[in-house]
Protein backbone atom coordinates (compact mmCIF):
# COMPACT_ATOMS: atom_id res chain seq x y z
CA UNK A 1 0.00 0.00 0.00
CA UNK A 2 1.19 3.31 -0.64
CA UNK A 3 1.82 6.09 1.83
CA UNK A 4 -0.43 8.51 2.32
CA UNK A 5 0.22 12.37 1.27
CA UNK A 6 0.14 14.59 3.73
CA UNK A 7 0.44 17.65 1.60
CA UNK A 8 0.20 21.45 2.61
CA UNK A 9 -3.65 21.28 2.13
CA UNK A 10 -4.38 18.33 3.17
CA UNK A 11 -8.19 17.84 4.86
CA UNK A 12 -9.18 21.21 3.27
CA UNK A 13 -11.65 20.34 0.94
CA UNK A 14 -14.20 22.15 2.32
CA UNK A 15 -12.35 25.11 4.06
CA UNK A 16 -10.58 26.14 0.92
CA UNK A 17 -13.42 25.97 -1.29
CA UNK A 18 -15.17 29.57 -2.63
CA UNK A 19 -19.04 30.33 -2.75
CA UNK A 20 -19.91 30.58 -6.62
CA UNK A 21 -20.81 34.07 -5.86
CA UNK A 22 -17.29 34.56 -4.66
CA UNK A 23 -15.25 32.72 -7.18
CA UNK A 24 -12.46 34.07 -9.69
CA UNK A 25 -10.06 37.01 -9.66
CA UNK A 26 -9.59 38.69 -5.79
CA UNK A 27 -10.37 42.27 -6.05
CA UNK A 28 -7.09 44.32 -6.17
CA UNK A 29 -8.05 46.48 -2.89
CA UNK A 30 -7.99 42.95 -0.56
CA UNK A 31 -4.52 42.71 -2.29
CA UNK A 32 -3.73 46.26 -1.16
CA UNK A 33 -5.25 46.46 1.80
CA UNK A 34 -2.84 47.86 5.01
CA UNK A 35 -2.79 47.18 8.49
CA UNK A 36 -0.96 49.21 11.33
CA UNK A 37 1.18 47.33 14.03
CA UNK A 38 -1.09 46.20 17.08
CA UNK A 39 -4.65 45.91 14.52
CA UNK A 40 -6.83 42.50 15.31
CA UNK A 41 -7.28 40.77 11.84
CA UNK A 42 -9.00 37.96 11.35
CA UNK A 43 -6.95 35.04 9.27
CA UNK A 44 -9.49 34.00 5.90
CA UNK A 45 -7.78 32.27 3.98
CA UNK A 46 -8.01 32.79 0.25
CA UNK A 47 -7.71 29.40 -2.04
CA UNK A 48 -7.43 31.15 -5.23
CA UNK A 49 -3.82 32.56 -3.93
CA UNK A 50 -1.47 29.74 -3.07
CA UNK A 51 1.46 32.34 -2.21
CA UNK A 52 2.00 33.50 1.80
CA UNK A 53 -1.18 31.45 3.19
CA UNK A 54 -0.84 30.72 6.33
CA UNK A 55 -1.37 26.86 7.40
CA UNK A 56 -4.84 25.96 7.15
CA UNK A 57 -4.91 25.13 10.84
CA UNK A 58 -5.25 28.91 11.42
CA UNK A 59 -8.17 29.48 9.09
CA UNK A 60 -10.56 31.94 11.16
CA UNK A 61 -8.49 32.33 13.87
CA UNK A 62 -7.64 35.83 15.12
CA UNK A 63 -4.45 37.71 15.71
CA UNK A 64 -2.48 40.89 16.39
CA UNK A 65 -0.34 42.41 13.52
CA UNK A 66 3.01 42.55 15.22
CA UNK A 67 4.86 43.90 12.20
CA UNK A 68 5.23 44.11 8.27
CA UNK A 69 8.00 41.97 6.28
CA UNK A 70 7.88 42.40 2.74
CA UNK A 71 4.47 42.63 1.36
CA UNK A 72 2.97 40.06 4.21
CA UNK A 73 2.23 40.66 7.78
CA UNK A 74 3.48 39.23 11.41
CA UNK A 75 0.74 37.97 12.98
CA UNK A 76 1.18 36.13 16.53
CA UNK A 77 -2.05 34.03 17.65
CA UNK A 78 -2.90 32.10 20.61
CA UNK A 79 -3.00 28.68 19.86
CA UNK A 80 -4.50 27.18 23.58
CA UNK A 81 -1.97 28.17 26.08
CA UNK A 82 1.06 28.80 23.27
CA UNK A 83 1.73 32.03 21.59
CA UNK A 84 2.38 31.70 17.82
CA UNK A 85 3.89 33.74 14.88
CA UNK A 86 2.63 33.47 11.61
CA UNK A 87 3.51 34.96 8.44
CA UNK A 88 0.58 35.83 5.67
CA UNK A 89 0.10 38.09 3.05
CA UNK A 90 -3.04 40.66 3.11
CA UNK A 91 -5.40 38.87 0.77
CA UNK A 92 -5.58 36.04 3.50
CA UNK A 93 -6.22 38.56 6.17
CA UNK A 94 -9.72 40.80 7.40
CA UNK A 95 -9.58 43.54 9.53
CA UNK A 96 -11.41 42.89 12.55
CA UNK A 97 -14.40 45.18 13.18
CA UNK A 98 -15.55 45.84 16.77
Amino acid sequence: MAKKSHGFRIKTRGKLTKDVRTRGKVPVSRILQEFEVGDSVHIILEPSVHKGMPFPRFHGRTGKVLGKRGSSYVLTIMDGNKEKTIISRPEHLKKQVF
